[in-house]
């Protein structure tokens, strides 16, 4: 109790916190979207910064609930394509770091989002020759922005939605892509955020450790939840998470 007592997080913070570590859980193993409230939740009570520093260790432990279960599904061809692309997003983000106005990138990050929806529809209705997926600047546009939105504030779930539903994968195959995606491009934000963001501390690592049975139950919600989505109908369910995410991003 001391422990906890020496945080100086209170009983209504504790609960916030742990209800984003299970909505974490449950977006990593393929409920996208759910977890958008985290960012502005952590914010509120941490800061914006250093609410990066928080997230980031929660984020990578529940990763790892992802590729366990999803470990045998990643489409590892769109992965080289994009991963590349998004640690050069990374390296663009710490680089810019604190000049960035974090509101205008969230902004510009949901317009983007919503256009895209809005190609894929288009797309989707015309039921012609995909017009943007396979081209190589698609994965570098997608992959940098990506790794710059996660960087600068753990919001590229929707980018990288985005980049998945554009390549029609099998439910499985979207989740377990991910999944990997997110776990290699968390474990390489981390030394970044550690050694020069300087915001991870072992205060923010005793938090995240304390939010990791709330982790495993949203994973364990998660699992259940996909199981019961039929395949021909969880494209649209991401599409419309993904739009309500991008929404959340605009307010």
């Amino acid at each position: 109790m001391e422990i906890l007592s020496s945080l100086q997080i209170n009983a209504l913070e504790w609960i916030i916190i742990m209800v984003c570590g299970m909505l974490i859980g449950m977006s990593k193993v393929g409920v996208p979207g759910v977890s958008m409230i985290v960012v502005p939740a952590l914010a509120f009570i941490f800061g914006a910064k250093q609410s990066t520093g928080v997230l980031l260790p929660i984020l990578m432990m529940a990763d790892i609930f992802g590729v366990a279960y999803y470990r045998r599904h990643a489409n590892w061809r769109h992965l080289v394509n994009v991963i590349p692309w998004a640690v050069v997003g990374l390296l663009l983000a710490l680089w810019i770091g604190e000049m960035v106005n974090d509101e205008q990138f969230k902004n510009l990050i949901a317009i983007l989002v919503f256009l895209s929806i809005g190609l894929m529809l288009w797309q989707d209705k015309r039921k012609g020759t995909n017009f943007f997926p396979d081209k190589w600047w698609f994965a570098a546009a997608m992959g940098v922005l990506g790794g710059f939105a996660t960087m600068i504030g753990n919001v590229a779930g929707p980018v990288f939605a985005i980049y998945l539903l554009a390549m029609h994968l099998p439910k499985n195959s979207f989740i377990g892509t991910s999944a990997w995606f997110f776990m290699i491009i968390n474990f390489t934000k981390f030394p970044l955020q550690l050694f020069v963001w300087n915001n991870i501390s072992s205060e923010t690592l005793m938090i995240d450790l304390i939010t990791l049975p709330a982790i495993a139950l949203g994973a364990f919600l998660g699992f259940k939840v996909v199981k019961i989505i039929p395949e021909h109908t969880y494209r649209g369910f991401v599409i419309v998470i993904t739009a309500i995410s991008a929404f959340l991003l605009l307010l």
